[in-house]
């Protein structure tokens, strides 16, 4: 994960440290420590559709769809909001099973419940460069 590229930050110390272990958890692509993060009735929506429901179903299908690259690094920009509610905009470094590279701008805008867990993430970017 890249982090020297953080402009804005607008959460706590704590929230961010926490953030930053639930993006190490996507980079690593280890989906046991990623669902420690989650609410059992987490959302997730990638641009207009949605991914899943449910902590169970998230985590089926990320095991799908983190097999579909190689890799994966954050870089994170800019980090808006509170703490319960915040949007990270960052570039997202892929490698592709053909081994060639792919960055890719997103925006993730996430809701924590009031125990901390994420229960809903909205996920925009285009993936065409990591699966053309």
């Amino acid at each position: 994960m890249k982090t020297q590229n953080l402009k804005v930050n607008q959460l706590s110390e704590e929230v961010y440290r926490n953030y930053l272990l639930y993006l190490e958890a996507m980079d690593n692509k280890d989906l046991e420590t990623y669902g420690k993060f989650l609410a059992d009735d987490v959302e997730m929506w990638f641009n207009n559709e949605q991914f899943g429901s449910g902590k169970k179903t998230i985590l089926k299908g990320l095991g799908a769809y983190w097999q579909s690259f190689a890799s994966i690094e954050h870089d994170l920009t800019n980090i808006y909001g509170t703490d319960r509610n915040y949007v990270l905009e960052a570039l997202n470094h892929y490698k592709r099973h053909d081994g060639k590279d792919a960055t890719v701008k997103a925006v993730a805008f996430t809701d924590l419940n009031d125990h901390g867990k994420v229960k809903s993430v909205r996920l925009y970017m285009v993936m065409d460069p990591v699966f053309k």
